[in-house]
């Protein structure tokens, strides 16, 4: 009887550890089943990785090059409104030299009227105010104003008894101004007042 139930032990032992090896199987099978399909999974997605990364990379190429065409573009244009910016000015002051070169012409002639000279002069100085309000270039002559430090620079003072004191009396070179900046002041001779 101990030998019957030795035998059914062991059988019953056999069949455990065949139900447990068919059961390992299985879950082997299976865990071989899902790691293949991690495996492609994780290549597509890694597949799809690589793909926007490479996409975000020829954008991030793009926008580098863009950025540095516009900064050369940039340059450039700095670079030629250097160059350039006296262009319009140049060729407004073109016409006063054709006149000064006429001028002279005529001032070496055989028949030379001094009259002609003179109205011809007056015209091309007319002309170069011209061109300089133009380009925003005023003149201060401030013959008989008050004296002002800011637009002027005296050479000297003298007494008048026809000028007040701190009066420009006598304009020796006019000033100028760029826009509203003094670039030059006026030379001026300013009064003292009635002298003693």
């Amino acid at each position: 009887m101990e030998n019957q139930e030795e035998t059914k032990e062991n059988h019953t032992i056999e069949e455990q550890t065949s139900s447990e090896a068919k059961t390992e199987a299985q879950d082997a099978a299976q865990q071989e089943d899902l790691t293949e399909a991690s495996a492609e999974e994780l290549l597509k997605k890694l597949e799809e990785a690589n793909a926007r990364a490479e996409e975000h990379l020829d954008r991030l190429l793009r926008t580098q090059a863009e950025l540095e065409n516009q900064r050369k573009r940039a340059e450039r244009d700095i670079e030629n409104a250097h160059k350039y910016a006296l262009e319009k000015f140049v060729n407004e002051l073109l016409a006063v030299k054709d006149s000064l070169e006429l001028g002279i012409q005529a001032a070496r002639g055989e028949s030379v009227d001094a009259e002609k000279i003179l109205e011809g002069t007056e015209l091309t100085d007319k002309m170069l105010t011209q061109v300089l309000q133009k380009f925003g270039v005023e003149e201060i002559n401030p013959q008989g104003e008050k004296f002002d430090p800011e637009l002027h620079q005296a050479m000297s003072m003298q007494p008048s008894d026809e000028f007040p004191a701190n009066t420009v009396m006598q304009v020796v070179q006019k000033g100028y101004t760029l826009n509203g900046r003094l670039i030059r002041p006026a030379m001026v001779i300013v009064s003292q007042g009635k002298g003693d």
